[in-house]
């Protein structure tokens, strides 16, 4: 299972406020060692945690390669006429380092207490639904009407234009939601490794190509995204993915090819500007390399 779209490597800051410097410390380095994204992740009902799209932006503004991804922004509590207005603000700021991962919500509770709508079940799935397509069609720029179940939009006027597109990537894990993704999205976003491991995976897959099928898409238009935490060396206890080099080459090699991702958010989960300098500079060459190798072979 290989949808062959191009690779590419990023790593996930924490937004905590007592972890500021490491995440500058972290976008700098990746924006230099060649990686390709910086990750944030969105739990604004964190009392610990920086907004995400106040983070997202100090670190595009001081970096000058990456793209900044929200991984993922919580639909519930960001209406999506205005994250897209977000999104398109800092893509025309930075000359198109956005990439939008968006999702339905995980915590209802949490969001309610801040005030937001907490759905669930059903209500969830098709509010995020609807949010998916109201922000590709706001980026895409233009007059947007929706009268819905969950919306009213009347006649927004989309902008600004944004250099390059900004492709909206939707976290799920669940049969509608992938469901969702395969209808709606620019992309798939899949949790970390510990709460869907390869093993389950390729239903997923197959959920998402099945919607996008029936939509009248073809699956491969469809980015799939990685959130890989783990750790480089000998780490006894560490989550995810703990060994060598060559252990991590080997894995991200096969999750490419035999479940189809295209993209790998590293979480490194102790000694981190470390860990980062060594993904990017011994990991991610020999991916690409070992990746373009095979796809050679069967072109």
């Amino acid at each position: 299972m290989d949808y062959r779209h191009p690779l590419s490597f990023g790593v996930s800051v924490e937004p905590s406020a007592d972890a500021l410097e490491t995440a500058f410390q972290l976008a700098d380095l990746a924006d230099t060692a060649g990686l390709d994204l910086v990750a944030v992740q969105d739990h604004p009902y964190q009392s610990t945690h920086l907004d995400l799209w106040t983070l997202m932006t100090l670190l595009a503004a001081r970096t000058r390669r990456v793209s900044v991804m929200s991984d993922v922004a919580d639909l519930q509590l960001r209406p999506p006429t205005m994250l897209a207005k977000a999104a398109a603000s800092l893509a025309v700021a930075t000359g198109g380092r956005v990439r939008l991962g968006v999702g339905g919500g995980a915590f209802p509770d949490a969001i309610a207490h801040m005030g937001g709508t907490p759905r669930r079940g059903r209500q969830m799935v098709g509010y995020a639904d609807e949010s998916v397509q109201i922000l590709r069609a706001a980026l895409r720029g233009g007059r947007v009407r929706v009268e819905s179940e969950h919306h009213h939009v009347d006649g927004y006027q989309a902008g600004p234009a944004t250099p390059t597109p900004v492709p909206v990537l939707l976290g799920s894990q669940q049969p509608k939601m992938l469901a969702v993704t395969g209808r709606s999205a620019d992309g798939w976003v899949s949790p970390l490794n510990v709460y869907v491991p390869p093993l389950e995976v390729a239903w997923r897959q197959e959920a998402i190509d099945e919607a996008a099928r029936t939509e009248g898409r073809e699956p491969a238009e469809i980015s799939r995204t990685y959130n890989v935490i783990g750790a480089l060396g000998a780490v006894p206890g560490a989550p995810g993915v703990v060994g060598g080099t060559d252990r991590w080459i080997d894995t991200l090699t096969s999750w490419a090819l035999e479940l189809g991702f295209d993209t790998f958010v590293f979480w490194p989960v102790l000694d981190h500007a470390r860990q980062v300098a060594q993904f990017a500079a011994e990991v991610v060459p020999a991916v690409k390399q070992a990746v373009a190798r095979e796809r050679g072979l069967h072109d």
